[in-house]
């Protein structure tokens, strides 16, 4: 088969597979061929398991069609902090460097019971920490909209993997913008579910309700068909959520629009660039497009960078036996979410949890009043790959290096489902993301609002570009 098919739509390959059209031995072919051609100055994909999909791929064309789940066998790489039976996992971490799971995480299983094959593990910064995608283990992931620049993080190497073609669809994670802001600094698609919604083995905090599983893809109808495939229940998590009768590729088509819609350049948390505002407000003003009056407003979010801080801290607190076993091995920013975790006060932790519910609750009550929220997935543009993390935004420079990441993490709090859609680019052509919030739930109307404004936008960011060494020219 001709590799025409990396460019082709996930939901349009789906249903060639469904017909028999199209085998999945040709679609893994076809991603061998383009990760040979191009990962090696990408570094999305560094660990590859080829053999095990093919084998899988055997199996699941032992059963009838209709047995075939719904991805039918499409292939899907999996985020490096995710275990997947047989395959290395390292977590980013020199840590783990070897080690290779028995067992994969609930996530998985359930994708591979859909159809996924699982092909490759993406890029992660160790253990997720920090919206730059590099580790010692692995190196740092690229942008391939420009080489010198960062693809962000945490699920920075499935966002590349995705921009140059060697990923149909991917499985991302979030905390505080880790699937958002990769898919805001490479020009695709990245949906934050609500808490809940994507099964997963349970972390450290049995309760946690920061991070989630997620999917990407280079459009909406792509992403609401891999959400349908992660979707459901299951009982090693306690707070997973069963399917919605509407499944959320219908959901995206239904042709649903918003008609009242909240603007907001910063919710109230902190810098953003000056470009990344004008770009991000253009794309929102859109929705009038749709029938929808727009509106400069947002929730009182104000709390975010402290309570932020302070849930992140406990949640990377049940990481202290990393820290007591292999201190010299870890990052200095792991180690300062460690210990942070480990210095807070009960008081602080009561504090920090009662502010959180009240930002909620004037979440529920702002969207009694609008039926969307938007604002920019991130605050500036992809930075220097070299670069840890930036320092400073229009002016105002950070004291730490989670603070530029408020924008999605005031949204993480609230527990809202959240888009990264495509709206624009930069004077130099670098990818810009608008984020998209609905309340809590609302996923099946937040993939319909972005599908409408993904048409109105226009932006052909679903074909797969080739890897360039520096942005090119304006493009909006």
């Amino acid at each position: 088969m001709s590799d025409d098919w990396i460019a082709c739509r996930a939901t349009f390959l789906v249903e060639r597979l469904a017909a028999g059209d199209v085998g999945p031995h040709d679609l893994l072919d076809a991603l061998e061929r383009r990760i040979g051609a191009i990962d090696s100055s990408v570094n999305a994909l560094p660990t590859l398991c080829f053999e095990r999909a093919r084998a899988h791929a055997d199996r699941l064309l032992r059963l009838p069609p209709e047995r075939r789940g719904r991805l039918a066998g499409l292939p899907v790489p999996i985020k490096d902090l995710s275990e997947v039976a047989g395959v290395r996992t390292t977590f980013g971490s020199p840590i783990f460097a070897n080690h290779v799971p028995a067992v994969s995480d609930v996530m998985v299983e359930r994708l591979e019971a859909e159809g996924g094959i699982v092909y490759a593990k993406s890029n992660t910064p160790e253990f997720g920490a920090g919206a730059n995608t590099f580790n010692p283990v692995f190196g740092a992931t690229r942008n391939p909209h420009d080489l010198s620049k960062s693809a962000a993080g945490s699920s920075g190497g499935a966002a590349a993997a995705l921009a140059s073609g060697m990923a149909f669809v991917a499985q991302g994670s979030d905390v505080g913008g880790s699937l958002r802001n990769p898919a805001s600094f490479c020009g695709i698609v990245g949906l934050r579910p609500t808490p809940g919604r994507v099964a997963r083995s349970p972390p450290g905090i049995l309760d946690d309700t920061l991070g989630v599983l997620g999917p990407m893809a280079r459009n909406v109808e792509d992403v609401a068909l891999l959400l349908d495939a992660m979707a459901g229940e299951d009982a090693r998590d306690p707070l997973s959520k069963p399917r919605p009768q509407t499944s959320f590729l219908e959901a995206a088509r239904s042709g649903w629009r918003p008609a009242r819609v909240a603007w907001s350049a910063d919710l109230g948390v902190g810098p953003v660039d000056p470009e990344i505002a004008a770009i991000t407000q253009r794309a929102a003003q859109r929705f009038g497009d749709l029938g929808a009056i727009v509106k400069e407003a947002h929730p009182d979010l104000s709390q975010t960078g402290s309570v932020f801080h302070v849930l992140r801290a406990k949640r990377y607190g049940a990481r202290a036996e990393l820290l007591r076993r292999h201190r010299e091995l870890l990052k200095p920013e792991v180690i300062w979410n460690i210990e942070a975790g480990l210095s807070l006060t009960i008081d602080q932790v009561l504090r920090a949890e009662a502010e959180r519910a009240a930002m909620a609750r004037r979440a529920r009550g702002f969207f009694e009043r609008f039926d969307l929220l938007v604002c920019p997935a991130t605050i500036l543009p992809p930075f220097p790959v070299e670069e840890r993390w930036p320092k400073s935004c229009a002016g105002h420079v950070f004291d730490n290096y989670v603070e530029w990441l408020n924008i999605a993490a005031a949204i993480t709090l609230i527990a809202s489902p959240a888009l990264s859609l495509p709206c624009g680019f930069t004077a130099t052509g670098l990818p810009v993301g608008l984020q998209i919030v609905a309340p809590p739930n609302g996923e099946g109307r937040l993939l319909a609002a972005a599908k409408a404004l993904e048409e109105v936008l226009d932006l052909n960011t679903t074909r797969p570009i080739t890897p360039r060494a520096e942005a090119a020219t304006a493009m909006a």
